[in-house]
């Protein structure tokens, strides 16, 4: 199967970093999501309940990210992706999580990861 599911430029606001100053304030981390899912059921059926739900996909990474307050992005990712397939049942997934404006000669900083089988 290659069908995917894609949630792309998700704004997550949560406490992030390892300096001081960083634990006591939110900033803005922007997640990608491409998850495996196999679309020709709910093609055909035009029913949401057959879909992997982006909505829902949308708010665990919110809520994950915001519970974690990771210092790394590193530790972000390998949460948030175990977590997604862990209550979704998606077998592959593949993670982009960027922190926009932590190096200021850089548009963004940031890590991608893969998990599961496609």
């Amino acid at each position: 199967m290659t069908d995917s599911v894609l949630i792309e430029g998700l704004e997550v606001e949560t406490v992030v970093g390892v300096y001081d100053w960083e634990r006591t304030i939110d900033q803005r981390l922007v997640v990608d999501l491409e998850m495996a899912w196999d679309n020709r059921i709910p093609g055909r059926s035009d029913n949401v309940a057959d879909a992997l739900d982006y909505a829902a996909v949308s708010e665990q990474v919110n809520v994950c990210l915001k519970q974690l307050q990771p210092q790394l992005l590193e530790r972000g990712a390998e949460v948030l992706a175990a977590e997604l397939q862990d209550v979704f049942g998606i077998s592959w997934l593949r993670l982009t999580l960027r922190k926009p404006g932590a190096v200021p000669t850089a548009q963004s900083v940031g890590v991608r990861i893969e998990r599961g089988v496609r």
